[in-house]
């Protein structure tokens, strides 16, 4: 004679409802991602925001960021952004920490650039880019609402 288990007698279809209760669970509960993922649209740039060659100097490079900011409002405004820029790299595009890997105006660690510049709309473009540095330091700081990343 065989015996049956006492939980099999109170509950037939247990062994089949649990299964579909967890892959229900699965399929209806929104996936959290542990990254913010750009949009589409978010990683978009238009070319004509800020068109200001900043291979022209200093002062150029300035105008840039006053310009981002203006687009993008950060904390602290166009001074806070300028002060955060000299205090990194003296507002030198090409500007590298040999230590670190910190790289350009507002030097970005060469392991986060790639993400970041994806996220932004500025995939493939080097760190040194003034503008490629400058837009996605302005559009990273307005979303996370602080300069934490760099310390301030």
């Amino acid at each position: 004679m065989t015996s049956i288990d006492p939980m099999r007698r109170r509950f037939p279809a247990a062994p089949f409802l649990v299964p579909m209760i967890l892959a229900l669970i699965l399929v209806l509960t929104p996936a959290v991602p542990l990254v913010h993922v750009a949009s589409a649209r978010e990683a978009e740039v238009p070319q004509h925001v800020c068109q200001i060659d900043w291979r022209r100097g200093e002062w150029h490079i300035r105008q840039l960021i006053r310009c981002a900011q203006h687009r993008w409002h950060v904390p602290g405004g166009a001074s806070m952004a300028l002060y955060v820029a000299d205090r990194e790299s003296e507002l030198r595009p090409k500007a590298y920490n040999g230590y670190s890997g910190a790289s350009g105006i507002f030097q970005h660690l060469r392991r986060y650039w790639p993400g970041r510049s994806d996220a932004f709309g500025f995939g493939g473009w080097s760190a040194f880019n003034a503008r490629a540095n400058i837009m996605v330091t302005m559009r990273m700081v307005h979303r996370e609402g602080s300069w934490s990343d760099w310390g301030f």
